[in-house]
């Protein structure tokens, strides 16, 4: 009986420095990505994110291993800050509303936090590129969209395909409107509204509607 006691307090210390790590982890996360956006790339050297973090450069070589590592690590935080804006989508009654809904969220963790985007998309890092398990990891991070077109697909509201396929189109329709906009070339989202919109059209099939006339769901606006 007295050996369960200290295992437990052990396991409880264990959980609260693991607790600590990762929340120091995201703080020096995002203290890079801040650096990035506004000082720019060469801003972003141990000394500097150390210094605006409050610890030493030896914890960030111990939590990334190099600049590199440290960048990779930005890169893959970025994407799982979409997944988790786009699996924050509350269910919808049917899964063509889901699908339109996961727009918006998509276009707002782009707007929302400009230094991680400008690093998965913009190759904000002159000479970094992510490893290719970076970049697999990268897009499983939006597997929801491929689960949700599946969806549609099985209710009959989008055509008969990988929905990958669907997914990739409608992922390069939404960036393309993301870029403009970003660039300043766009002064909202409506037109990335209607790109992605007509994207999800391209692929949507007829179905009957009540009165037997075929027909075509159109999204919620």
């Amino acid at each position: 009986m007295t050996s369960t006691a200290p295992r437990g307090l052990q396991g409880a210390y264990l959980i609260g420095e693991r607790a600590g790590q990762d929340e120091l982890r995201g703080r020096l996360l995002d203290v890079a990505s801040q650096l990035l956006i506004t000082v720019g790339p060469e801003s972003l050297s141990m000394r500097r994110i150390a210094a605006e973090a409050g610890c030493s450069t030896t914890v960030i070589y111990t939590m990334f291993g190099s600049k590199e590592g440290l960048a990779e690590a930005l890169y893959l935080e970025g994407f799982e800050r979409f997944r988790r804006r786009l699996e924050a989508v509350p269910p919808h009654r049917n899964a063509l509303e889901h699908l339109t809904a996961l727009g918006p969220a998509y276009r707002e963790a782009a707007l929302a936090e400009p230094g991680y985007y400008a690093l998965m998309f913009e190759r904000a890092i002159p000479g970094f590129a992510p490893s290719e398990r970076a970049r697999t990891l990268a897009r499983a991070a939006l597997n929801v969209l491929d689960r949700v077109i599946a969806d549609c697909i099985s209710a009959g509201y989008l055509i008969p395909t990988q929905p990958r396929k669907i997914a990739d189109a409608l992922w390069a329709a939404a960036q393309g409107a993301i870029g403009l906009e970003r660039a300043g070339h766009l002064r909202d989202g409506h037109t990335y509204q209607t790109v992605t919109y007509a994207t999800i059209s391209r692929y949507l099939a007829d179905r009957p509607r009540p009165s037997g006339r075929p027909g075509r769901p159109r999204p919620p606006a």
